[in-house]
């Protein structure tokens, strides 16, 4: 089994393109979509785009070496070899045939959204649904424009759910994406603070995520997280179900255990059952993607004892809370991308750890004219926590330092501007035994840190 059934007229009929080569082949059905030529393969569409570095439209032959049967493209090709279908913008062709396709599905589309923690909590709810459903979800973080359509057209029809992650900047943009997935549960998981320079204010945020609504069924169900005052008082307009640690939550965590870098156990409460529950992966803050997955999962019909399978075969994905015991020290990889939400969760969970606490903080970027009283706040929120020694790396995060030494703590405490001072010393620095997190935003390239730290001792 492989995609609906979706042929070159189709194609070129839904796009409003110009077929441009044999009509014979019209009728030809693709295997799936591609933008990268060497992900190529027999039967696939290729999607000619144009970046920052390079030019899909100049490697569409490539890509037809490679088995694709078709391309789609907004300017006329250079001696193809294969057909292709000219419209005027390739990404938003792309848009309107992953609209297209999802019309043709009559399967649960879970779409997950919220300014942290999107990822962890789409990987959580694909594990437990897979405990009943052949799940897609979508790969890496493909939550945009261009990756939740490529997500829609790579659900097969031996697929029987999928959970799509949406991602978004600006205003506008959640329309775009709602419109296309079409979500028949909605799972937000935190309005915090992050794309400030385009959406205002937290407030901002909740409007701008607040848009996926517009395009849900009237029996849709909006999952969101309790516990983030903004979501618990919003009206959705559908069907909505809490989650969180909080009493109020119609799903909610209790009895929570740190097992440290084991795992997590905690007990699962709804208003009709309680059962206990495990997470063989790192960080408190996976209890609340869990008692998310837990509300989608019974929502689709899983039993308890199906949700607590789906929980145990929970991984994290790259760059993501990863704990690596190097036998010399325990790095905590956490740098895939950081906001003051992710960041004072990360400590949180470094709290329960045995061994001196390191902390390892970097800018975090994109928060707007607060954002040096929000770095400010993770200084003095990681003294709170009980770290012994917090390193401050980049150009911002001189006020995490700042917010640390307003605190009067006496923890021990370091600032590097520059990368080449950081590298120089950390290795002085550190000592056997010592648990290490490191966290910035993606930009900042924290995993050159994370690979030092691995090679010490």
């Amino acid at each position: 089994m492989g995609m609906k059934p979706l042929d070159l007229q189709t194609i070129a009929a839904v796009t409003g393109g110009r077929y441009v080569g044999d009509a014979s082949r019209l009728g030809e059905r693709i295997t799936g979509v591609v933008r990268d030529s060497h992900e190529a393969y027999d039967g696939c569409l290729f999607l000619c785009i144009k970046g920052e570095r390079a030019d899909g439209h100049s490697f569409a032959n490539s890509a037809f070496a490679g088995g694709a049967i078709c391309a789609l493209a907004e300017r006329e090709l250079d001696e193809p070899t294969a057909p292709y279908i000219l419209v005027e913008s390739t990404l938003a062709a792309l848009m309107t045939l992953g609209e297209y396709y999802r019309s043709l599905l009559d399967i649960p589309v879970v779409g997950v959204t919220g300014s942290v923690g999107k990822t962890t909590a789409k990987e959580m709810i694909a594990a437990v649904l897979s405990a009943r459903y052949n799940v897609l979800k979508t790969s890496e973080n493909l939550n945009n424009e261009i990756g939740v359509p490529l997500t829609l057209l790579s659900i097969h029809e031996e697929h029987t759910a999928a959970v799509v992650e949406m991602g978004i900047s600006d205003f506008g943009e959640m329309r775009r994406l709602s419109k296309m997935a079409r979500p028949t549960v909605c799972v937000m998981t935190a309005i915090g603070y992050c794309h400030l320079d385009n959406l205002g204010d937290p407030d901002g945020v909740l409007r701008a995520k607040a848009e996926v609504f517009e395009y849900m069924p009237s029996d849709g169900v909006a999952v969101l997280n309790g516990d983030d005052e903004r979501l618990y008082a919003y009206d959705p307009q559908i069907p909505k179900i809490t989650f969180g640690f909080s009493a109020h939550n119609a799903y909610r965590a209790e009895n929570l255990i740190s097992r440290g870098t084991e795992g997590v156990e905690f007990d699962i409460v709804t208003e009709t059952e309680r059962f206990a529950a495990a997470i063989p992966a790192y960080g408190e803050h996976l209890a609340l993607a869990a008692l998310a997955a837990a509300a989608v999962g019974n929502l689709l019909g899983l039993t308890a004892d199906e949700i607590t399978r789906g929980l145990l075969s929970y991984a994290p994905v790259g760059g993501r809370a990863n704990v690596t015991d190097t036998g010399y020290i325990t790095v905590i990889d956490d740098c895939y991308n950081a906001n003051p939400h992710s960041v004072k969760a990360a400590l949180r969970s470094l709290r329960g750890l045995k061994g001196r606490r390191v902390a390892i903080l970097g800018d975090m970027l994109e928060l707007g004219g607060g954002s040096a009283e929000l770095h400010r706040e993770i200084g003095a929120y990681a003294a709170e926590q009980g770290v012994n020694c917090l390193i401050c790396h980049g150009e911002r995060a001189e006020f995490i330092f700042k917010g640390l030494i307003a605190s009067k703590s006496e923890i021990e405490r370091y600032h590097f501007p520059l990368r080449d001072a950081l590298m120089e010393r950390l290795p002085g620095i550190i000592r056997a035994g010592d648990v290490v997190l490191v966290k910035a935003s993606h930009s900042m390239r924290f995993d050159e840190i994370v690979e030092l730290l691995k090679s010490l001792g």
